[in-house]
């Protein structure tokens, strides 16, 4: 559930607002990250100055860049990840220190599983090596029975890292209340997605325990686990149905680099809050010079882009005034005497309309910048690529008066699939909104871009009609 505050626009004293509801055609939102000064400074010497100076376009559009009013206080090295703003909530560990996820002090905490495969997933926060992998007894008198298998996996990964397996005859070393194997000792690094298997090979099957019952060990905050907890549905690229059948034992890999990462901690603190000062106070600067900026009440990082446009929908509907809202990022071309003509010669003022070049069954990814934790289906309803669509103002009100009932997913693009799918838009597909970093003369916009590409894709535009190159043919 998305948590929004009152205020929306920047409200601090010398940030610029709009206190007057303007009226215009087209509504331009273009998605920009907090320290994208140069890509922002490149749309405004090329497209957004053209329309800004252009007789005709200059009352009909209004552009805004989306910034995020807070940067993340977390210094990079200190962050989870680069997508985020969670805090690495490490404590040091002993050198050679072998610990186990979990233990089981009461047997009664142990239940025949109803399936044959339960499996765990987990990230590495920092370096670490497996060294045992284990599997709850499963005999009337804490005995084993039956063959297990236990095989470690990295996400979407066919060949296991390594395997264990157990049977009566090798049941393994029984510690805790467990049974345990050693494994080939590989080092994970940091950023590692990993998932645990247990898989039943007869008919004697799984015990699986009472996930309340027992605590997971992340050794000081080296691991982080996925949801086990009761009704959690498996995703679509599980191996298993999300539990716990055994555990493993691990030790944390370099442990001096730990230590000087959590003695550092407070220094890169404080360059950290110069840093941030000195981008709110550029960001004002530019706000009050060029006064196309609006500041929506979220932490700048890649995981709250979906947050940080479904506030700017908000902010548009008490802020201005117009039939169409295009959103698109501060990497692209747009080649806006295109798209406002297409708007004039079709039919794109109806309402409910989405204008855009849509993914079909795209793939739900469950690792990397694009992992995907709460949308539990295989593939996304379709969604508009993201270098440009448009959406009707009835839209734009929708998603504005739902804000606070809409999930954020892993992206705005899917997200705002997800959303639209419970209103059923009428799509309106253009291939003419490039998904990737290509260049056609007909092409509305392109991504992926640097400041220097923006402004020679445009000035081909002005110069020969054609972005991707000028062929000058002498006589």
């Amino acid at each position: 559930m998305l948590h929004f505050y009152k205020s929306v626009p920047m409200k601090k004293p010398g940030w610029p607002e709009d206190n007057q509801k303007a009226v215009h055609e087209v509504l331009v939102g273009v998605l920009s990250a907090r320290h994208h000064h140069e890509l922002r400074q490149a749309i405004r010497d090329t497209w957004l100055g053209y329309m800004k100076h252009h007789p005709h376009f200059q009352k009909r559009v209004m552009v805004k860049f989306i910034v995020g009013e807070h940067g993340c206080p977390v210094p990079e090295e200190d962050r989870e990840d680069l997508y985020s703003c969670s805090l690495l909530n490490l404590t040091e560990t002993a050198a050679g220190q072998e610990m186990a996820v979990l233990s089981v002090p009461d047997p009664s905490a142990l239940l025949p599983s109803d399936v044959s495969a339960v499996s765990l997933d987990f990230k590495v926060l920092h370096s670490v090596v497996i060294t045992q992998l284990g599997v709850f007894p499963n005999g009337p008198r804490g005995d084993f029975r039956g063959n297990v298998s236990v095989r470690l996996f990295q996400v979407d990964q066919e060949e296991p890292v390594v395997t264990a397996r157990f049977s009566a005859l090798s049941p393994g070393t029984r510690v805790g209340g467990m049974f345990y194997k050693p494994v080939e000792q590989f080092i994970l690094p940091k950023g590692f997605e990993g998932t645990l298997l247990w898989e039943a090979q007869d008919s004697t099957g799984l015990m699986s325990v009472n996930t309340s019952a027992v605590h997971l060990s992340n050794g000081g905050g080296v691991l982080k686990f996925g949801s086990i907890e009761e009704g959690t549905l498996p995703h679509r690229s599980a191996l298993g149905f999300p539990g716990l059948a055994g555990g493993f034992t691990f030790s944390v890999y370099d442990v001096q680099a730990l230590s000087e990462l959590l003695r550092g901690r407070a220094g890169r603190q404080r360059i950290r809050e110069a840093q941030l000062r000195a981008e709110d106070e550029a960001l004002r600067e530019e706000s009050l010079r060029h006064g196309d900026m609006v500041f929506v009440d979220v932490v700048d990082t890649y995981r709250n882009v979906p947050s940080k446009l479904l506030q700017f929908y908000k902010w548009s509907v008490g802020n201005a005034d117009f039939k169409l809202l295009l959103k698109t990022d501060d990497d692209c071309y747009i080649d806006v005497d295109a798209v406002l003509l297409k708007t004039e010669r079709t039919r794109l003022s109806q309402s409910s309309l989405w204008w855009g070049n849509f993914r079909q069954n795209w793939a739900v990814d469950r690792v990397g910048k694009w992992q995907e934790l709460e949308y539990s289906s295989p593939v996304y309803p379709a969604f508009a690529c993201g270098s440009g669509y448009v959406v009707s103002r009835d839209l734009v009100q929708w998603l504005a008066s739902n804000a606070q009932h809409l999930k954020a997913y892993q992206g705005e693009d899917v997200s705002m699939g997800i959303w639209m799918a419970a209103v059923g838009p009428h799509k309106y597909q253009d291939s003419g909104w490039l998904c990737e970093k290509e260049c056609y003369v007909d092409m509305l916009s392109s991504p992926q871009h640097s400041p220097q590409e923006l402004r020679s894709l445009w000035d081909r535009k002005r110069k020969c009609g054609d972005p991707c190159g000028c062929v000058w043919t002498e006589h």
